[in-house]
């Protein structure tokens, strides 16, 4: 097992590799990583319009950790995660140009693997499954993400991308599969339940919202783009950036700043 300060040192090169990738590679790596989390974000959908109430939260909780373990171990860029690039950044092996590049690409990335996973979903008629029930659940979902307040997506979203961030540094202190995924279950599981918000699971979310708006002809009006870029994206994106960034610092400061020049 990798302790804290190796966790550390060991994200500075990864970080710095990060930055470094063509600007093709990261958006491809960001189109994978949008519909690994959108996988997970279909299973809590799944089993909230199955068992329903708050046991059907609960097991969706423990369904939707699946999209991390695909973002760690298959292979991808998922932008939350990478907020920990203040790290490499802190410690000068990474530029801030190099870290802006990457959260661009892969942001835009995340957005249009969401989009696709969505667009799959709905014109595949999965909402019409459990009797309308996923059609329910998918339309309530995306309406409570659009009708949030500016402040408090932003303070869901700080919350959110700090059990996030923590959830990946955590992976990284296992050696094996096993125990990453293992590590990163929980705190992935108490973000799903607390209701805090995730940009990139929002952008699935809100999409098979709207392209469900427009199939089933739902008649949700404030399900649209308009209103999922300005009044959720927005406020959530930057909650994210704050909390996950203040992961890095916090841990940049603890085991790296005394050896920095």
């Amino acid at each position: 097992m990798n302790t804290p300060a190796e966790i550390a040192q060991n994200y500075v090169g990864i970080g710095k590799k990060k930055t470094e990738l063509p600007a093709v590679k990261m958006f491809v790596l960001g189109i994978l990583a949008g519909m690994f989390i959108g996988f997970g974000a279909i299973g809590y959908q799944i089993a909230t319009a199955t068992i329903g109430g708050g046991l059907g939260k609960f097991v969706g909780a423990f369904l939707f950790p699946t999209g991390l373990a695909l973002v760690l171990l298959a292979g991808s860029e998922l932008f939350t995660g990478n907020c920990l690039l203040v790290i490499p950044l802190l410690e000068k092996e990474a530029s801030l140009s190099g870290v802006l590049k990457n959260w661009l690409f892969v942001y835009l990335g995340n957005f249009v693997g969401s989009t696709l996973l969505a667009f799959l979903l709905v014109f595949g008629h999965t909402p019409s499954l459990l009797d309308g029930a996923l059609l329910d659940t998918i339309m309530s979902v995306a309406s409570a993400k659009v009708a949030i307040g500016f402040g408090d997506a932003v303070f869901r979203g700080i919350l959110c991308n700090i059990m996030v961030c923590l959830a990946v540094w955590m992976s990284f202190s296992a050696k094996t599969s096993g125990g990453k995924i293992a590590a990163l279950y929980l705190p992935i599981v108490v973000f799903v339940l607390g209701g805090f918000e995730h940009s990139v699971a929002n952008m699935y979310y809100i999409m098979a919202g709207i392209f469900s708006n427009g199939v089933y002809s739902v008649g949700a009006e404030a399900v649209n783009i308009g209103n999922m870029l300005g009044i959720n994206l927005l406020p959530v994106t930057i909650g994210n950036i704050i909390g996950g960034a203040s992961v890095g610092i916090a841990y940049w400061f603890l085991y790296l700043k005394k050896a920095s020049k």
